[in-house]
């Protein structure tokens, strides 16, 4: 099975292939020529993924993606309890930055006791026969007092997930793989696409 995964976002792209089973092979954007900017106008995960495979599936349509089984794309926010939910959809451009981003969950809760949060994905196929199947994953956490670990991306170095007392920026790329939000969402889109080939045979 050939799927896009309608990112230009290289750790995400490292991230998913490694976690998607064999036999499917997983191309980017940037394999399939392409180079357009997606809109993300939507005000929630679920708009934003839809979104994004819906384009780059309607692109396919016109460019000859013939040989492609379908789209995926993916949205993700990290919720901060104490902040009522934010940043959100907004948490890739809260602050202009993945480390001003960073800086600014900790500033906000500087003087906040209540630490908890979460990362949740959502994700979206769009298929060769126009058929939308939308699955999501979280994970439990909270926010550190600071910054630890070079490893991941994004809000990696300061989000700790339930159980554990290092952050995803600590944690080697294999245990983020396996408990991450967005592995969580793919191990159900893997379960989608075997009943959906079982459902077509």
């Amino acid at each position: 099975m050939r799927l896009v995964f309608a990112s230009n976002n290289a750790h995400k792209l490292e991230e998913v292939r490694k976690i998607m089973p064999a036999g499917v092979e997983v191309l980017s954007l940037s394999d399939i020529g392409f180079h357009d900017e997606i809109e993300e106008t939507g005000t929630t995960l679920e708009a934003n993924s839809l979104i994004k495979a819906k384009a780059v599936y309607d692109w396919l349509s016109v460019n000859g993606g013939s040989v492609i089984d379908g789209v995926f794309a993916d949205d993700t926010g990290l919720e901060i309890a104490a902040l009522g939910g934010k940043p959100g959809v907004y948490s890739a451009r809260w602050a202009g930055s993945p480390e001003a981003n960073r800086k600014k969950a900790l500033a906000e809760l500087a003087d906040k006791s209540n630490r908890a949060a979460q990362f949740r994905t959502v994700i979206t196929l769009a298929l060769g026969d126009r058929e939308m199947i939308q699955v999501e994953g979280a994970v439990q956490g909270r926010i550190a007092e600071e910054e630890y670990g070079e490893g991941g991306f994004g809000y990696d170095p300061v989000f700790i997930p339930e159980g554990y007392d290092k952050t995803f920026g600590e944690l080697p790329a294999e245990v983020k793989n396996e408990i991450s939000h967005r592995a969580r969402a793919l191990q159900k889109l893997v379960t989608a696409l075997n009943m959906h080939k079982s459902s077509t045979k």
